[in-house]
């Protein structure tokens, strides 16, 4: 006969409850308590029954995954440690692309409303624009990255404290003509606002005058965009002594076009990136980045989504996962 969560709690020594709370990731269990849950199940091959459970607490135990681009590195290792993080506490994930479409968004959020997803780990893109607002019945959701509102739970790294780190690092060589790359147009993402305006305050620290003329827009975030943009910019502007990328895919493009136009790194400018993506240590010469744990950010965003599945009303969270400039050839020889 098929084995019950009854007969996994018998042999794991634990209570039936006990059981439920390992295999729906609600309430934390300890280590040694969660593997002993496990070891039983799987000596009994023990298959939860998901559309009773689901009938029973109503969920589905499938909670979603929203990110702008997967084509992007930094998306895949986000997912990634997403997808690891959520299996550890038993949930299954549906990963989603957005295409910062907030049309998409709200697709999402009307899934988890009806209950076909638990909750949704989210990374908006455009405040103005964003599916999360006032007057939006919100399910259990998690907000990742820069968009700054009062209304969900989120997950974020300080792009204002990191860029200014960032610039900083860079000026203190003595380098004075500083290029960012990836500046906002047009809609304008919110990283590239913060990230700016933090470049911005180091300028100022370090006394040196602001030059527009030294800020290169990229809508798009991919390294073929940042290599046209930069480009664009060298073809009619001086090479700058430093040039700030807002992400390592960024910077990768960026490197491509000054090796072909016979530019040194770091000897004639410094190039430096965000996000410390696995690619940016064997980029030629390896990338000096913003680094932070993006297994982390996956911790923290699915123990505030699951938080938040059993306490609705309660005040916003908000959790800021630490950064350090991690400094390689692409800046010192």
């Amino acid at each position: 006969m098929r084995a019950t969560v009854k007969d996994v709690a018998r042999l794991a020594g634990v209570s039936p409850k006990t059981v439920s709370n390992v295999m729906n990731g609600i309430v934390p269990v300890s280590g040694p308590t969660r593997a002993k849950v496990e070891q039983a199940m799987a000596e009994l091959d023990y298959v939860p029954n998901l559309s009773a459970r689901g009938l029973r607490n109503g969920r589905s135990g499938v909670i979603a995954l929203a990110l702008p681009d997967l084509g992007t590195p930094y998306s895949a290792e986000i997912a990634h440690s997403v997808v690891e993080v959520a299996h550890e506490q038993g949930w299954s994930v549906q990963i989603e692309e957005t295409g910062s479409d907030p049309t998409r968004e709200y697709e999402l959020m009307s899934r988890a409303r009806s209950n076909l997803i638990d909750g949704l780990i989210l990374n908006p893109v455009v405040l103005d624009e964003s599916a999360v607002k006032v007057g939006v019945a919100l399910p259990p959701v998690v907000l990742l990255g820069e968009v700054s509102q009062k209304l969900a739970d989120r997950v974020w790294v300080d792009s204002v404290a990191a860029a200014r780190d960032m610039t900083l690092a860079l000026g203190r060589t003595g380098r004075r003509r500083i290029a960012v790359l990836g500046a906002a147009e047009g809609r304008g993402s919110a990283a590239a606002v913060l990230r700016t305006r933090g470049y911005h305050a180091a300028l100022k620290e370090l006394g040196i005058a602001r030059d527009d003329s030294l800020i290169i827009p990229c809508e798009k975030w991919s390294p073929d965009a940042a290599a046209k943009a930069l480009s664009a910019h060298l073809d009619s502007h001086p090479l700058p002594e430093a040039l700030f990328c807002f992400t390592d895919s960024m910077a990768i493009g960026a490197l491509s076009v000054l090796w072909k136009r016979g530019i040194r790194v770091p000897d004639d400018v410094a190039v430096a990136g965000f996000d410390d993506i696995a690619d940016a240590q064997f980029a030629v010469p390896s990338l000096t980045t913003v680094s932070f744990d993006k297994r982390q950010v996956a911790r923290e965003a699915l123990r505030l989504l699951t938080e938040r599945m059993v306490d609705r009303q309660g005040p916003q969270k908000v959790v800021a996962i630490d950064y350090r400039i991690v400094e390689r050839q692409s800046t010192s020889s």
